[in-house]
């Protein structure tokens, strides 16, 4: 591992700036209109965003029961803007979908780790065994104890009830984001940065992760929050993320950010895990690069360039998936198996009655 020179960031993104689409068709997709609008540069953290379409249905024995409304953007190879629909220029959480710039700030920063465990810097992990044993790995390059994780105590994703009967315990380790926050304690290490203090905001890491997020998305920063394993957390806007993850994949081969997106998309299930979305979804689209984040918001990027970034508005992440599906199929790359990955049944008595499902004008 090298130190980073302290002159080194990461360059401003170039892509022109694209003015918003679908004005004049919001009504035909259910908008919801209210006064507390977000719009514009600024953000309004207490406000919703008026532009919101209805983005997938809840449908029980062919009964619309619900609707959940939200904001999509797919961006051409080229970086033009062929689909926005509801709010894609004012500012959100991007949450997880953020950790690729927070793994391309660590990679910039001299840390250099074997693909597996780049992956895993980047990741919302499960929990796994092999999970586990990585985030121990990364710690280990720089000599670092686990007991330096500022990760919440938690349990392992989807494994935990498993967990507990075989009396386990919660644990830093096992809350999903340990191998960032491992990742980002040896590039404090290996730059000489505090340790103890590394999830500050104005920490020397945490204003390179600013700072790589802002050039990779070509837009300020916009509200800085506290993210639910404790590190700050920046709002962009959806075409800024799908920006970065145009550029992501589009990178010069060995620079940091295509470091990191070559290594998600080579070890997918250091990402997530074996039954979830992003590892599943990866394996099936070959090139795909995506994340999940919290508060039903998903990114992802084709090796040709194209990219897309959907946020539900209402967090719903039950509607993410058939919301996807139907973003694959605009961008031509659906099929069987993708369709059986975005696919959300809805029970009753045990037995499948329905379904979530995007809405119909997103087929079209």
């Amino acid at each position: 591992m090298q130190t980073m020179p302290a002159a080194h960031r990461p360059a401003p993104d170039a892509s022109p700036e694209v003015a918003p689409a679908g004005a004049g068709v919001a009504d035909a997709r259910g908008v919801a209109r209210g006064s507390g609008s977000v719009g514009g540069p600024g953000l309004d953290p207490g406000g919703s965003r008026a532009d919101a379409v209805v983005l997938a249905e809840v449908v029980r024995s062919g009964f619309v029961e619900g609707r959940h409304r939200g904001s999509l953007v797919i961006i051409d190879a080229d970086g033009t803007v062929t689909d926005a629909h509801g709010d894609t220029h004012s500012p959100i959480l991007p949450r997880s979908c953020a950790k690729l710039a927070q793994a391309t700030a660590i990679a910039t920063a001299g840390v250099t780790l074997p693909d597996h465990l780049t992956a895993l810097s980047a990741a919302s992990h499960s929990g796994e065994d092999f999970h586990i044993a990585g985030v121990r790995e990364i710690l280990a390059t720089a000599g670092l104890s686990p007991d330096l994780l500022r990760t919440p105590a938690d349990l392992p994703y989807e494994r935990e009830h498993a967990h507990l009967r075989a009396g386990g315990e919660a644990s830093p380790l096992l809350m999903n984001c340990s191998g960032k926050h491992a990742a980002m304690l040896v590039a404090c290490a290996v730059n000489g940065w505090p340790l103890d203090s590394y999830l500050a905001p104005d920490h020397p890491l945490q204003l390179l992760a600013r700072d790589t997020l802002a050039a990779g998305t070509g837009e300020a920063v916009a509200w800085t929050a506290v993210d639910g394993c404790g590190a700050p957390v920046h709002a962009v806007s959806l075409l800024g993320l799908a920006r970065l993850f145009r550029s992501s994949v589009l990178a010069a081969p060995g620079t940091p950010s295509r470091r990191v997106a070559d290594a998600m998309r080579a070890f997918p299930e250091y990402v997530a895990g074996d039954a979830r979305l992003d590892t599943r979804l990866m394996r099936a689209v070959p090139g795909l690069l995506t994340k999940v984040g919290a508060e039903a918001v998903q990114v992802g990027a084709l090796p040709d360039g194209r990219a897309f970034a959907v946020k539900i508005e209402d967090g719903a992440q039950r509607a993410v998936r058939p919301v996807l599906g139907a973003v694959l199929g605009r961008l031509g790359v659906a099929d069987g198996a993708v369709a059986e990955i975005c696919r959300v049944p809805l029970l009753g008595g045990g037995v499948p009655v329905g379904e979530v499902r995007a809405a119909s004008w997103l087929h079209g």
